[in-house]
């Protein structure tokens, strides 16, 4: 299929229509395609993935707030924080068929980048970036009303998916050893309490996570340390084990 009607298949799945075409390739052009094309002038879409972080976070934000009137700033940060996660945002990508429009340099299609969640949620990031430069904040916030909103749990109650359960299956296909979470902290006071927890492998720790109560604290932090692994997966084929600092 040609790029062309590859991004227009593309935009009408989202149901949107880019005024500027070359915000939209940028948006899903991967660092690889730019390192094996650099005579021409293309740019990668590190840049919009920022921008598109920055968005996600204000248009969420507003609308949990808007959605929970009678929510808690912490409670509120929380469901922020397990909407606008690696694993959720992979999931709206994925829902999207986001994987067959990236353009990727040779190796990084040999080795599986088009479903790599990593790459998946940092391209859902810069779509979001290059519709707000494209469009504006209320064309973010229709597309998001259609293709995210309507997934999230009704009442906020829960995460959008088991992270505990899809990070046990990870840790196991790359055989890292068993996993070991720790609630390292609890604080407030007994009608409003609040938990710390961390997951680790070893001395490794994959990440930390706060909650209301221990289990959705776990969650958060099995949440964090997929990404984490995404991260560690791509740093010159070495397993966390062998992860060296700096």
């Amino acid at each position: 299929m040609k790029e062309a009607d590859s991004f227009r298949r593309l935009q009408d799945r989202a149901g949107v229509s880019f005024g500027n075409a070359s915000l939209l390739r940028q948006a899903f052009t991967h660092t690889s395609y730019v390192n094996e094309h650099r005579g021409a002038r293309t740019e990668d879409n590190e840049r919009l993935e920022f921008l598109g972080d920055a968005v996600l976070q204000i248009t969420v934000s507003e609308y949990l707030y808007r959605s929970y009137p009678h929510r808690p700033e912490g409670e509120l940060t929380r469901l922020r924080a397990s909407i606008v996660c690696e694993p959720s945002l992979v999931r709206f990508a994925e829902a999207l068929e986001f994987g067959q429009v990236v353009l990727l340099g040779k190796g990084e299609e040999q080795t599986g980048g088009r479903t790599r969640p990593s790459l998946l949620a940092d391209a859902f990031e810069a779509f979001v970036g290059a519709l707000y430069l494209d469009q504006g904040i209320e064309a973010v916030r229709v597309f998001l009303e259609r293709h995210m909103f309507p997934q999230l749990p009704e009442g906020g109650q829960a995460p959008l998916k088991d992270f505990k359960t899809e990070l046990q299956e990870k840790v196991q296909q790359l055989v890292l050893g068993p996993l070991d979470y720790r609630i390292v902290e609890e604080r407030g006071p007994a009608h409003d309490r609040e938990f710390v927890a961390v997951v680790q492998i070893g001395e490794k720790r994959l990440g930390q996570g706060i909650g209301r109560s221990k289990k959705e604290a776990e969650q958060q932090a099995a949440c964090q340390a997929l990404g984490t692994l995404a991260t560690d997966g791509n740093s010159n084929g070495m397993t966390i084990n062998e992860r060296r600092p700096g």
